[in-house]
């Protein structure tokens, strides 16, 4: 595919399906401006790396890929910074919170491991099919049926012990 028609696909793809990517980058961050951030370098990444799409028909696969890989690090980065100077930690801004209900489920998911949660985000908030979800991850299928169903074991027994709290 001619490059000038790769990037006009890739730009349709994105704008098309920009909502999913900017839930997905939130999911990671909790924060509208930092996934804002994410997104914006995540198209920035793709279209830096437009030579790495070797089949057009994976861009949804290939996007995603990129916006989790960028999440990732936007965390890892975060957490570096967080761990070097501790004096520094209260006067870090992370910009402004969504302001949300807090929904159990939602803390549920949240105190989930990240493996465990990014498959149960990508699986059943972004509907992703299980091998789309092992090409963004770059993990054997199996591996990912594992955590989804390990994931999934872990966020009922979360559920079960909120409603038990409810209860008492």
């Amino acid at each position: 595919m001619h490059k000038t028609c790769l990037e006009d696909t890739v730009a349709a793809h994105i704008i098309e399906f920009k909502e999913r990517y900017y839930r997905l980058a939130y999911s990671y961050v909790k924060n509208s401006e930092d996934a804002m951030d994410i997104v914006q370098e995540s198209i920035y990444k793709a279209f830096s790396s437009l030579d790495s799409l070797e089949n057009p028909s994976y861009i949804k696969t290939w996007f995603y890929r990129i916006v989790v890989n960028t999440s990732v690090d936007i965390l890892r980065k975060r957490k570096r910074e967080i761990l070097s100077n501790e004096t520094f930690l209260s006067s870090i801004d992370e910009g402004e919170y969504d302001s949300y209900e807090n929904f159990d489920l939602k803390t549920a998911l949240d105190g989930l491991p990240e493996n465990y949660r990014t498959i149960i985000i990508l699986r059943y908030f972004e509907d992703l099919k299980l091998q789309e979800i092992a090409d963004v991850l770059n993990e054997n299928v199996n591996t990912v049926k594992t955590r989804l169903y390990a994931g999934l074991k872990k966020l009922r027994i979360a559920m079960d012990e909120k409603n038990e709290e409810v209860l008492i």
